[in-house]
C-alpha cells in the first residue's frame, strides 16, 4: 500500500470535517519553504533565482512551526531550495512529528547519507527524493553529472535505515515515455513506498524556458506513460489526479489547497505564482482574489498549468465531495491497468530526448551552498 492507513484516515477525517463545517476553502498540504538556497542549480527551477543575500537567509524553526500551527493542514511538504542545507532541519522535523503532521521532506538526496543521523524513522516522516528519470535524463535535468547515482545512494541508505521514501519526478517537454516507464521499474525495484509525478511549471525565473509542457502535450505524455501500467507500480498520489494528467478528467484549480509559507510570508496565490504576500494565513485566505487564478479565470500565467500544487487538492476534494467522486476513487484504486491500444501505439513513436541533442551544462551553485 502506497500510503499508511493512519495517514489516509487522518486526511479523510480532516477533509470530511471541513465539509461538515461548510468550509469551502481549506488547506490540504502546507508548502513550507524554510530556505531558497540549494546545492543544485537546475535549468527548469524558478525557486532559487534570488540575490545572494536572500539565498543566505532562512526561516527559524520557531517561525516554521508557528506557520504550521497557523495553517492547520494535516500534511506538510518541505521543499526549497534544499531543506537538508538548513541548520535546524532536524528541529523542524521533530516539531512536526510531535504535532503528528505527515511530512514530505523534499530533497535532491545529495546530502542524505551525510545528514541521515539527524532523523529517526517515523510514520510521519517521508523523504521525497527528487529524481527526474533514468540516469542520463536526471543528470541533464539537474545539470549535474553523477547526480542520479548520488541520489540513489541516499535512497538506499534511507531505506536500509527504515525510513519512508518516495520519489518526486517533474517532467518536461521531450521526456521519453518509454524511459520514464523503465524508471518506474527501477524505482519500484529499490523498494520505495511510491512515486509522485507532475508536469513542470514555466517559472518566469527558470533559466530554461523552452521545455515546459502545454496542456495537450502534458495529457499525451502522461497517457502514454500511465496507461497500460504494470501492477507493481505504486503512486503516492490521488488516483483521480493521475487521471486528470492523462486527460480523463477535468478539474478547476484549487490554489488555496497547498498554501506556501517562506521567507517573505504567505505567498499569494499559490506555490507557483508570486503575486504578493500576506502577513498571516487568515489574511491570505480572506484577501486573495482567488477568482483571478486557474485556467478557468483566463489568467495567462495559469493557462498551461496542470501541476499537483494546484490540482491534486481538486482531486482530493472530488473524492470526498460526492458519492460519485468517492466511488470513482475506489474503482481506480483497485483497477489501475488502463488498457489503451492508442497509448501503446504512442510508445512505438520515435522520441528524441532533450539530453540526446543538448550537452549537459553544470550551472554553478556556489551561492546555494553558502551557510550550510
Amino acid at each position: 500500500m502506497a500510503v499508511p492507513v493512519s495517514q489516509m484516515w487522518t486526511v479523510a477525517t480532516y477533509v470530511l470535517k471541513q465539509k461538515i463545517n461548510g468550509r469551502k476553502r481549506y488547506p490540504l498540504v502546507l508548502m513550507l519553504e524554510p530556505l531558497f538556497r540549494c546545492n543544485l542549480a537546475c535549468a527548469g527551477c524558478g525557486k532559487i533565482q534570488y540575490p545572494g543575500h536572500v539565498l543566505r537567509q532562512q526561516l527559524t524553526a520557531d517561525e516554521c512551526l508557528r506557520a504550521v500551527d497557523e495553517c492547520g493542514a494535516p500534511m506538510v511538504s518541505i521543499p526549497g531550495g534544499e531543506p537538508l542545507l538548513h541548520p535546524q532541519i532536524a528541529q523542524i522535523v521533530d516539531g512536526l512529528v510531535a504535532r503528528k503532521k505527515y511530512i514530505y521532506l523534499c530533497t535532491n538526496a545529495l546530502l542524505l547519507k551525510q545528514k541521515i543521523d539527524l532523523f529517526r524513522p517515523s510514520k510521519y516522516l517521508t523523504f521525497s527524493v527528487h529524481l527526474d528519470g533514468q540516469r542520463e535524463h536526471h543528470d541533464f535535468s539537474v545539470c549535474l553529472e553523477g547526480g542520479y547515482d548520488k541520489a540513489l545512494d541516499g535512497v538506499k541508505v534511507a531505506l536500509r535505515r527504515g525510513f519512508r521514501v518516495t520519489t518526486n519526478t517533474t517532467l518536461f517537454d521531450g521526456a521519453d515515455p518509454n524511459s520514464v516507464r523503465a524508471f518506474f521499474d527501477e524505482m519500484m525495484g529499490l523498494g520505495i513506498e511510491g512515486m509522485m509525478l507532475s508536469p513542470g511549471y514555466s517559472y518566469d525565473k527558470a533559466p530554461d524556458q523552452q521545455h515546459f509542457l502545454g496542456r495537450a502535450r502534458t495529457r499525451r505524455l502522461f497517457r502514454a506513460m500511465l496507461a497500460n501500467r504494470k501492477k507493481n507500480w505504486v503512486f503516492n498520489q490521488s488516483p483521480l489526479f493521475l487521471e486528470f494528467l492523462m486527460g480523463k478528467r477535468d478539474y478547476p484549480c484549487t490554489p488555496w489547497g497547498m498554501p506556501t509559507f517562506n521567507l517573505f510570508g504567505w505567498q499569494k496565490p499559490c506555490y507557483l505564482l508570486q503575486d504578493g504576500y500576506a502577513d498571516t494565513f487568515e489574511e491570505l485566505m480572506r484577501d486573495t482574489e482567488w477568482d483571478k487564478y486557474g485556467t478557468e479565470s483566463g489568467n495567462p500565467q495559469c493557462a498551461n498549468c496542470m501541476v499537483h500544487s494546484g490540482y491534486e487538492a481538486s482531486a482530493v476534494n472530488d473524492t470526498f465531495g460526492s458519492l460519485r467522486g468517492f466511488l470513482a476513487t475506489v474503482r481506480v484504486t483497485f483497477s489501475t491497468s488502463y488498457r489503451d491500444d492508442e497509448a501503446l501505439a504512442m510508445l512505438k513513436e520515435t522520441v528524441r530526448p532533450v539530453h540526446a541533442y543538448n550537452p549537459l551544462v553544470q550551472i554553478g551553485s556556489s551561492v546555494g551552498q553558502q551557510g550550510d
